[in-house]
């Protein structure tokens, strides 16, 4: 029942450490961490003389303590992703020329992260992100506007008016989003059983 194909899909082509940028910044939640030890592993350690960590643990994904580990010249753990955004934002006000900025996590940080990078003159084409964690969305209703973050099934109950939601594949930038739409309007309560497609 996934509507498919929609060229807005995301794609997360993975962080891929520029060691010649003059500094690095990285928004990382969860399993996110992972992927920057990946990168270590990969390229060496030398770009974490000039590398700032912004992390949030994802639920009993706790890596900070590995990240610690990396001696980065500087790390903050964030107790909440709102409280994360905040702090990326104002980094990112005071960001040089020059700096690289990563993203990874799940998808629905992905994108919150993103959307504060572009709202302080990132281009999104610029952004190295890698998905790592859940599969789980964050979808709009097109009908009341609210978002409802963590969505596993499909179809989904709007956490704001209620109405049964078609998740589509659909991914609004700027929203950081995925669109959902009421699959039983013309015959409400013939909705089929949520499934677990996004776990």
């Amino acid at each position: 029942m996934l509507v498919v194909g929609i060229k807005s899909r995301p794609v997360y082509s993975g962080l891929a450490i520029d060691t010649h940028a003059p500094r690095h910044l990285f928004a990382l939640e969860g399993e996110g961490a992972m992927a920057l030890a990946d990168q270590v592993a990969a390229v060496g350690r030398d770009f974490l003389a000039t590398s700032e960590i912004l992390y949030v643990a994802r639920g009993a994904e706790n890596h900070a303590a590995a990240l610690a580990e990396l001696k980065p010249f500087d790390l903050w753990t964030a107790p909440t992703i709102p409280i994360l955004l905040y702090r990326l934002k104002a980094t990112l006000i005071s960001a040089k020329m020059g700096a690289r900025f990563y993203v990874s996590g799940t998808e629905g940080f992905i994108g919150q992260a993103m959307q504060v990078a572009i709202e302080n003159g990132i281009d999104f084409n610029s952004i190295r992100t890698e998905h790592r964690g859940s599969m789980a969305r964050r979808v709009q209703c097109v009908h009341c506007k609210g978002v409802t973050d963590n969505v596993t099934t499909q179809p989904c109950t709007c956490s704001h008016c209620g109405l049964t939601l078609l998740v589509r594949d659909h991914y609004s930038r700027r929203i950081a989003a995925f669109q959902g739409v009421c699959i039983d309007a013309e015959e409400p309560g013939t909705a089929p059983a949520p499934e677990v497609l996004f776990p």
